[in-house]
């Protein structure tokens, strides 16, 4: 899942990518209102975690902005303002969720994956195909009933893939899926992930369209 973390303090936020890349996040970091809203408008987001106190464009005036575009996207405040008013200011503004610093990063995560779960339809509680099945609010995947282990980007990448059954996705769309800006990524990262899905998931599960991209056909389960 790729991640806007907008936060202009630079060890907190830098703490804050390295927890979330951790937790299997791809995450792209600004750290003021206007880098933001720039990514906004031409990146897409799973969903955004957000400061309010920021330079150059305020959280809440982004968050009022982003709402007036009609934008679905999920977005957790994070913010040194605890009083009811902000709070109610921030929610009045469009935020869904509200975490007070400090906080704890198991706390984030799990409010992240709360609000990713709320975000999608309530089909995508459970991913399957054929014998694979996949739950993305544990980030579990099995085959035939059998848990099988996958690192954190190859769980991303076959999400990807589940969610879009039956459509192509390019190798550039699946690289700005898995990888947020900073990220190294190695001009074979792609189909090394792949290579590892079918090693694991079985060989026929992922279809190569040479110069297009990947798929997972809606009639190729395994």
């Amino acid at each position: 899942m790729r991640v806007l973390l907008v936060e202009d303090d630079a060890l907190l936020g830098d703490g804050i990518r390295a927890g979330l890349k951790q937790s299997g996040f791809a995450v792209d970091w600004a750290q003021d209102g206007q880098a933001a809203k720039l990514a906004l408008e031409t990146e897409e987001y799973a969903v955004m975690v957000l400061d309010l106190g920021l330079p150059k464009l305020s959280g809440t005036d982004l968050l009022k902005w982003l709402r007036g575009r009609e934008s679905k996207l999920p977005v957790l405040i994070l913010t040194a303002r605890d009083t009811v008013s902000d709070r109610v200011a921030g929610l009045n503004a469009g935020a869904d969720d509200y975490l007070i610093k400090p906080f704890d990063l198991d706390e984030l995560v799990a409010r992240l994956n709360a609000l990713l779960r709320r975000s999608v339809a309530p089909v995508a509680l459970t991913l399957q195909h054929g014998a694979i099945e996949l739950v993305p609010a544990t980030h579990q995947v099995s085959k035939n009933g059998q848990i099988i282990e996958l690192s954190a980007r190859e769980f991303s990448l076959l999400h990807e893939l589940l969610v879009h059954v039956g459509h192509v996705r390019s190798r550039e769309q699946l690289e700005n899926h898995l990888y947020g800006w900073g990220d190294e990524v190695e001009s074979n990262s792609v189909e090394v992930h792949i290579h590892h899905l079918r090693k694991k998931l079985g060989p026929e599960l992922i279809r190569t369209l040479r110069g297009v991209g990947y798929v997972i056909d809606k009639d190729g389960g395994s």
